[in-house]
């Protein structure tokens, strides 16, 4: 299968699945399955690339094992969130702003499955690869465990604050929250360096560092941290203000006095 099929299927695919994602949020007016379902394409498009690939055999199985473990964990910690609690305030938000209308959550959703298709690049890089390096592939698998420990770590830090009663309106500043506002978004760009060092030397090489570099202007400029910083300052106001103020937004470092 070309380059062209495999993005093809992944799209139509992509596309399918967000149907359905659109129905589901229509029904139960909760459109943070987008999120969910944005994984779960990932996951589908790194097993669909890692076998009709035209690379080496070690190249194609990290793409089938990692990509698609991290965006499952991803898929299953989200889908906890989900279905348990109220819609997120950044759908709320955008509900609103909307004023509910259901062609412009559709388009939303259809977005969504190009996003799927975008971050499918670097997997296509990588599962081409007809000859990567030892070294290359034991690099990428260091970034991915650092990466998904990490990530790991940060929701369940979070979720664990979150779930004492004690802590509604507050800000979570305990483990790695306490050296950056968003370290959860921060392993999540880590994540996709893997891809760009395992990349390396292919023939779309250069599709590898699509991943961390459109991934940290999604997440600094457009859907991460803009929409969930305003949203914490709605719900934890002054609070919110004084961590933003203290502790850095993305990377993790010390926080000021």
């Amino acid at each position: 299968m070309n380059p062209t099929q495999q993005l093809s299927w992944i799209w139509l695919l992509a596309a399918a699945l967000m149907v359905l994602g659109w129905l589901w949020q229509r029904s139960r007016r909760n459109a943070g399955i987008v999120d969910v379902l944005w994984a779960t394409g990932l996951a589908g498009a790194a097993l669909l690339l890692a076998l009709t690939g035209t690379g080496a055999p070690a190249a194609r199985l990290l793409v089938g094992v990692l990509a698609t473990a991290w965006a499952l964990r991803l898929a299953l910690h989200l889908w906890a969130r989900v279905r348990s609690e109220p819609e997120d305030g950044r759908y709320r938000a955008l509900r609103e702003h909307w004023q509910g209308s259901q062609l412009k959550f559709f388009g939303f959703f259809q977005f969504q499955a190009l996003l799927v298709l975008l971050f499918s690049l670097p997997l296509l890089a990588v599962a081409a690869h007809p000859d990567p390096a030892a070294w290359q592939l034991g690099l990428a698998i260091a970034i991915w465990l650092v990466s998904v420990a990490g990530e790991s770590l940060a929701d369940a830090q979070l979720a664990r604050f979150r779930a004492d009663p004690g802590n509604r309106g507050r800000t979570c500043r305990s483990g790695l929250w306490r050296y950056s506002r968003h370290p959860n978004y921060f392993f999540e760009w880590l994540h996709w360096c893997a891809y760009a060092v395992a990349a390396i030397g292919a023939p779309l090489s250069w599709l590898g560092w699509l991943g961390p570099v459109v991934m940290y202007l999604f997440l600094r400029y457009v859907s991460g941290i803009p929409f969930t910083e305003q949203q914490a300052l709605r719900s934890r106001g002054d609070d919110y203000r004084e961590y933003q103020r203290t502790t850095p937004m993305l990377f993790p470092w010390f926080p000021k006095s």
